[in-house]
């Protein structure tokens, strides 16, 4: 008999298949004692191994390309980390084998993350996917991994770590289900990346049985397992008019009354071009800068190495608009040479710009290369800062942007809550606001975007959200600016509206979303994405907020 299961959804269409699970994660190493004559042996096993993990690691990135690549080579700085290594190092002297050392060494720093409120502490499933891969190593057995099939399946896991998502193969993989995440995890960017349909954060997933026939909504988060012929008929009769719908709508962003929203498409470098071509991108809103950075975490990229990159993804959008946010360092993605290594909390330390201003030479230099890639190029250069709080940090950035001699408007990100709130000022200083919804999410209710516990506070459609929104683009309004939205709520074609009706000037998404926010913008007129947004904001749930706007845009 069918039953539905309730996840988030964060990846569109729908996938029908059979249930397979996730290879199983390493056993705990047993405890044994070892020779002290031995150590040296185990030091050299353990370095090898770790070795090893990060080089497969960075391989997997240059196969995946684009974001994944960027997220795979953090991944391999993890696996790498100085204190960590020195950490199994010493366990060994003392007579741990190699791989109890490294299940001990990361089950203590996890520990210690948690503890100390690190921001890296919700990355479970990155740093649990390095120690397995470690310890699978040192024990000679397979990798965990995706399961091997020869049919098309329906993927299930706790959680997908970096290294799994990025190479699921499409044409095996219909679709993915797991019971950790939320919607701005790595794994949920990934996959709306890849154009797989996904669900994270439903409780109990793990529980459903290998080869059990499940429906997967992308779009909804409904699970139907073991699905009748009316359901299958009710989901293929909508992914048919879906697809009818996205072949019918081409051309520029706009509503069906002719008010422009421009689509624009969230990169992480020169590989992401062609995807973001093909959806007919008429630019780029966020145009990612650290995977030049994250190839060498002790030293930054020479100028001309970042003017070759820069310049690659500036010739794919002629007479089109391209907004670079400069190096967004810190936190999640840590650069020996750039942030610091003992901060208590370093999400609300010095990351993004603050980390350039300590830095000013790398600033300078990646502005000037900025400068000299868009030379001769009739591309609309737009450049940005990330994590800025106040009209002081606007400053600081527009004046190092003339300094580099940058012949481009200069914008600031609105990803923390006083910069929502302040945006007026903000623009007395800068030319254009985009909006991060991603961590403006994360620091408005305090929820780390990559824990499914509380991945409800994370939601784009929490109203308070959605009146931070409404503030920045209220705010650009009033002075004649562009108020943009380049976080992962611009991929949802129901919120695309509502963010219109906000006052939204354009948004920006993975490759993937955007003919899907395309044909549902043009179904409906601008007075409507008005009252859209008015009902959703008139709330106090996400959930509410999304019925309330779907109530308004289907008439009800």
């Amino acid at each position: 008999m069918e039953t539905t299961l309730r996840g988030v959804g964060v990846s569109h269409g729908v996938a029908i298949g059979e249930v397979r699970h996730m290879g199983t994660a390493v056993l705990e190493p047993p405890a044994k004692q070892i020779p002290a004559d031995e150590a040296p042996r185990e030091q050299a096993r353990a370095r090898q191994a770790v070795e090893a993990v990060a080089n497969d690691l960075i391989a997997r990135g240059n196969l995946a390309g684009g974001e994944a690549q960027a997220v795979l080579e953090a991944q391999a700085l993890m696996a790498q980390d100085p204190e960590l290594v020195a950490d199994v190092e010493r366990r060994i002297a003392v007579g741990s084998s190699a791989e109890r050392a490294v299940y001990d060494a990361f089950a203590s720093y996890r520990a210690l993350l948690a503890n100390a409120g690190e921001y890296l502490a919700g990355r479970v499933a990155d740093l649990d996917d390095v120690r397995n891969r470690i310890v699978a190593r040192l024990l000679g057995v397979p990798m965990p991994g995706v399961p091997d099939s020869d049919e098309p399946y329906v993927l299930i896991a706790r959680d997908l770590a970096p290294a799994d998502t990025a190479l699921l193969d499409p044409s095996l993989v219909l679709g993915f289900v797991t019971e950790e995440g939320g919607p701005t995890s790595h794994s949920a960017i990934l996959a709306r990346a890849l154009g797989v349909p996904a669900v994270v954060a439903l409780p109990g997933a793990t529980e459903l049985v290998e080869g059990t026939v499940v429906a997967v909504d992308g779009s909804t988060g409904d699970i139907y397992v073991d699905p009748d012929k009316d359901r299958r008929a009710e989901l293929a009769k909508a992914a048919e008019e879906r697809r009818a719908a996205l072949a019918a709508t081409s051309g520029p962003g706009a509503t069906s009354d002719g008010h422009k929203v421009p689509l624009l498409a969230n990169v992480g470098g020169p590989a992401d071009v062609e995807a973001a071509v093909k959806a007919g991108a008429e630019g780029v809103g966020l145009f990612r800068t650290e995977f030049l950075f994250l190839d060498d975490s002790k030293n930054a990229p020479s100028e001309e190495m970042q003017v070759e990159a820069y310049r690659q993804v500036l010739e794919a959008f002629p007479e089109g608009r391209v907004v670079v946010r400069v190096l967004d360092a810190g936190a999640d993605k840590p650069l020996e040479f750039l942030t610091p290594a003992d901060e208590p909390n370093p999400a609300l330390g010095v990351r993004g710009l603050r980390t350039l201003l300590a830095h000013p030479d790398v600033l300078h230099t990646q502005l000037r290369a900025l400068a000299t890639a868009a030379e001769g190029l009739p591309v609309y250069l737009e450049v940005m800062a990330p994590m800025v709080a106040d009209r002081v940090d606007a400053k600081a950035f527009a004046d190092a942007c003339r300094a580099a001699g940058l012949h481009a408007k200069f914008g600031a990100m609105v990803e923390i809550p006083s910069a929502a709130l302040r945006a007026r000022s903000i623009l007395q200083e800068v030319e254009f606001l985009s909006l991060g919804t991603n961590d403006l999410a994360q620091y408005t209710f305090a929820a780390d975007r990559q824990i499914g516990s509380v991945s409800r506070l994370q939601d784009p459609w929490q109203p308070a959200l959605l009146d931070l929104v409404a503030a920045a683009a209220d705010a650009a309004r009033a002075e004649g600016k562009s108020c943009g939205v380049c976080g992962e709520a611009a991929s949802d074609p129901l919120l695309a509206c509502v963010l219109t009706g906000l006052g939204v000037t354009s948004l920006s998404m993975g490759a993937a979303s955007i003919p899907y926010v395309r044909a549902t913008l043009a179904k409906y007129t601008l007075a409507q994405c008005e009252r859209a947004a008015a009902a959703a904001r008139a709330t106090d749930t996400a959930d509410e907020a999304r019925r309330a706007a779907q109530a308004v845009l289907s008439g009800e």
